[in-house]
């Protein structure tokens, strides 16, 4: 028996893909990515930025992708996936403590929390919140850990709707406004998305630098 054509693109989604998984879902495919990837600690591997980026740029038509998104509708999916699923996350974290974490075998994951946790210290609350939203995988830990870590139920809430706006909204109309811009602007669409990557992966850069150098400062003082 042979598949219908839209039941085969579904089952032949590839969930590491941005375009895969806005033509077989659409607008509904990213609230639930992102709040999978958010809120939920086996979505640390999902394509948030990448996904984002992608569907702003599908809203203005101009890629030729068989894809057609609208912007509203767009802007309401990533705004409530990525706003609700942080405060499920946080929800989680303080309900279950450590424990999600430590049931998890992925190194990725763990350094990830190890991130989250750092972030927390060095920042406070407020920035920590904020700063993860664009941080792959860490976005995803911070939520539970600082729930586990007893951060205030409303200075979570606040910090992370501003952040949780900024970047889901941010990046959807970066691609909008991209799109609208530039002629023929899915010819570079892989090239951006590989630089939104890039660009995401700088704090985690900037972190780990500034910890090896206080590490040797530390030994030079020692």
């Amino acid at each position: 028996m042979i598949a219908p054509p839209y039941l085969s693109s579904q089952l032949a989604v590839n969930v590491l893909d941005a375009q895969s998984l806005l033509a077989a879902f659409g607008v509904l495919g990213v609230g639930v990515v992102l709040f999978a990837e958010t809120g939920l600690l086996i979505g640390f591997f999902l394509p948030g930025d990448s996904l984002l980026f992608t569907a702003g740029l599908l809203c203005t038509g101009t890629a030729d992708r068989g894809v057609r998104l609208s912007l509203a509708p767009l802007l309401v999916a990533a705004v409530v996936g990525a706003l609700a699923g942080s405060q499920c996350g946080y929800a989680l974290g303080r309900k279950a403590g450590g424990a999600l974490l430590a049931r998890s075998r992925s190194p990725r994951l763990h350094e990830g929390a190890r991130r989250a946790e750092e972030l927390l210290e060095r920042y406070g609350f407020a920035k920590a919140i904020v700063l993860a939203r664009f941080v792959p995988v860490v976005r995803t830990v911070l939520n539970p850990m600082a729930g586990a870590l007893g951060v205030p139920v409303r200075t979570f809430t606040v910090w992370q709707v501003a952040g949780g706006l900024v970047w889901s909204a941010g990046l959807v109309l970066a691609g909008y406004a991209l799109g609208s811009s530039v002629p023929n602007v899915d010819r570079y669409l892989l090239p951006l998305i590989a630089l939104i990557v890039v660009v995401s992966l700088i704090p985690l850069a900037a972190e780990a630098l500034r910890s090896r150098r206080a590490a040797k400062a530390k030994e030079a003082r020692g």
